[in-house]
């Protein structure tokens, strides 16, 4: 599987947004490391710490929706559901002793880029427009929301 690359496309202009989807892209490609070692339990270790921050990613990114009054965010939020419903079943299957690296890197390649240039576009002018305010809360609102989410 080819390395999963950052580039300019991918970038949202939202600095906070386009930090964690490069984590999603480094730990995409940790996975793919791990895997090509054959070590299994390194491979599910990766995984884990990968799927735990996909969910973490998908709780503020939704969060930073709803502060910004994002209409869609419902929708968004459906789309996050399906997918991690998705990942679950791919889980299981690890979770009973399946090497599911290949499907899941398979999986997770198309799909972040394609989210990332669809769904994920649809909501930067919203939340750019919060970001981007005099608003004093905004800023307090943003630490604070990367404590919750990320420590």
């Amino acid at each position: 599987m080819a390395r999963m690359e950052w580039t300019q496309d991918l970038e949202s202009g939202i600095p906070v947004i386009d930090t964690q989807h490069r984590r999603l892209i480094d730990f995409i490609n940790e996975l793919d490391d791990a895997n090509r070692t054959g070590n299994t339990e390194e491979t599910n270790h990766v995984m884990e710490g990968l799927l735990n921050y996909t969910v973490t990613h998908f709780e503020f990114e939704e969060a930073l929706q709803e502060r910004a009054g994002y209409p869609y965010l419902k929708a968004h939020r459906r789309i996050h559901e399906i997918f991690m419903k998705k990942v679950a079943e791919i889980r299981a299957r690890a979770n009973q002793g399946e090497n599911v690296a290949p499907v899941l890197l398979h999986m997770l390649q198309g799909w972040l880029a394609s989210h990332i240039k669809g769904e994920d576009r649809d909501y930067v002018e919203t939340v750019k427009a919060m970001l981007n305010s005099d608003d004093k809360e905004v800023s307090s609102w943003l630490n604070n929301a990367m404590k919750k989410f990320f420590s």
